[in-house]
């Protein structure tokens, strides 16, 4: 099931990188916080994983091109305000998204409800750093503009049409872009103006088209696993 992959492998994915901060994290309330959020996001993959088979297998077993997760959440984590910035894109557009989902009638829509209430601590925890990171010291606001500019060019393949979602694609991403205008300007930071016509943009993903940094990513979440298949704990 082409949707319930996707989906999952986005939550699957962001997880991970989000459990990279255990141990760094700037301070011991937010490496608790971030923590949370990872398992957030790993219970609804393995929800959405589990609809379209063997929840293990899938994140476990399958080659790097297997994965069509986007972009954006296999971008490695950064400076704290890069991870905030990922989040803050990526949170906004997962609770727009499961609010359409819960108002419908897919199979996606039970999990939607739950997740929505998730999603949308996410999404706030992430305005709440970037505000206060955007209105904050000069160099905060500097490391904070940097992170929404470096990975603003992921964030178009959000949008693109995923099989079997039903969704309205063109509202969800208005919506995003008012939502996100609206934090960035109370944050004192500059929208990214759109793509330049010489630059590359993301896009791929959904095809198991991925960047440098995701194979390295997955050796490690797949290591222990792979080591001893078959193995139970």
């Amino acid at each position: 099931m082409t949707a319930a992959i996707a989906l999952g492998d986005d939550a699957l994915v962001l997880s991970q990188r989000l459990g990279e901060w255990a141990g760094h994290a700037p301070v011991l309330e937010e490496e608790v916080a971030l923590a949370n959020i990872a398992l957030d996001l790993l219970g609804q993959a393995r929800v959405l994983l589990s609809l379209a088979g063997d929840e293990d297998e899938l994140a476990f077993l399958r080659e790097e091109r297997a994965f069509r997760n986007v972009q954006l959440v296999e971008q490695p984590n950064g400076d704290f305000a890069c991870t905030i910035a990922r989040q803050l894109y990526f949170s906004t557009f997962q609770e727009l998204l499961f609010r359409q989902l819960a108002a419908g009638d897919s199979e996606f829509a039970p999990l939607a409800a739950k997740a929505v209430k998730e999603v949308t601590y996410h999404r706030d925890h992430a305005e709440h750093w970037t505000l206060r990171l955007g209105d904050g010291t000069e160099e905060s606001h500097r490391r904070m503009q940097h992170g929404i500019d470096s990975l603003w060019r992921f964030t178009g393949e959000l949008f693109e049409p995923v099989e079997g979602c039903p969704v309205d694609w063109a509202e969800l991403q208005r919506g995003w872009l008012t939502s996100i205008t609206s934090v960035l300007e109370r944050a004192t930071l500059t929208v990214p103006d759109g793509p330049r016509q010489d630059a590359w943009t993301a896009g791929g993903g959904r095809q198991g088209i991925h960047t440098e940094p995701f194979g390295r990513m997955l050796a490690e979440m797949q290591h222990l696993h792979r080591s001893h298949p078959g193995a139970t704990w």
